[in-house]
């Protein structure tokens, strides 16, 4: 079953890994006031994590997982210090949905600054005018689905510029 919920809601089940299973991590690690963010959606077949998108035989998984790929790639190419968070939502939103897939996020949104106070962070959002350029780094983390399936995929990584472009970190 694929949801997506806050952190504080989430509660994990009793249920044990098989050998055919589509499992998505979501960590925020923290010690003091420095934290990070890193999610990943990892594929099991028979009994063994399969690393490589291009030898996931499940044929609706590999394509998830294809498209998060293509997203992030994307990312790369059409962000500037000058593009707007709310332009890179609208723009990535059309690139899911003319792809087939649906946005899961529970608040709507695709990514978000990295700051000391979760309070002050700024989302990749409709309404967010606010400049990619004019924060030190930023997720980017869409949480998708086919609109007629129970399997959602999700990668994030942090992302920062330097003088030539967009770098991940």
């Amino acid at each position: 079953l694929c949801v997506s919920v806050s952190g504080k809601q989430y509660v994990t089940s009793d249920r044990v890994i098989g050998n055919n299973e589509i499992i998505t991590i979501d960590l925020s690690p923290q010690v003091g006031n420095i934290w990070g963010d890193y999610a990943r959606t990892i594929i099991v077949e028979n009994g063994m994590v399969v690393e490589d998108i291009g030898l996931i035989e499940n044929p609706e998984w590999k394509s998830g997982l294809q498209m998060e790929e293509k997203l992030h790639a994307e990312l790369l190419r059409f962000a500037t210090k000058e593009t707007t968070f709310e332009k890179l939502y609208y723009h990535m939103n059309e690139l899911i949905v003319e792809n087939g897939f649906v946005n899961l996020d529970f608040m709507g949104n695709l990514g978000h600054s990295i700051v000391k106070t979760k309070g002050d962070r700024v989302y990749i959002e409709k309404g967010n005018m606010t400049k990619l350029g004019d924060v030190k780094y930023f997720t980017f983390e869409p949480h998708i689905s086919f609109s007629d399936s129970k399997y959602g995929y999700k990668k994030e990584n942090i992302y920062y510029f330097v003088e030539n472009g967009l770098m991940e970190l």
